[in-house]
């Protein structure tokens, strides 16, 4: 997937903190966040860009899926965090 707006960086809702929007479509592994265009459609055309850009299969299973709540997240954050720092 091009990088062209990766640099961009905003406030999520879900994190409260400030993040770019290589992490946000990136969130999810291999796809991007289930909040990503709700969160950066004002900034530039992101639903576009993400269809454009990822493979239908994966565009078909994003948009099906469901944004999980703040605490799932966390534990979701916290939990691939340990498996990263047990790797290295």
């Amino acid at each position: 997937m091009p990088t062209t707006y990766d640099h961009l960086e905003i406030r999520c809702p879900r994190l409260g903190g400030e993040v770019k929007f290589a992490y946000c479509r990136r969130e999810s592994g291999d796809r991007p966040c289930a909040r990503t265009i709700t969160c950066w459609q004002s900034f530039f055309p992101v639903e576009q860009f993400l269809k454009d850009n990822m493979p239908e299969e994966d565009w078909e299973r994003f948009t099906r899926e469901q944004p999980k709540d703040k605490v799932t997240t966390l534990i979701d954050l916290i939990e691939a965090a340990k498996k990263r720092r047990n790797q290295g």
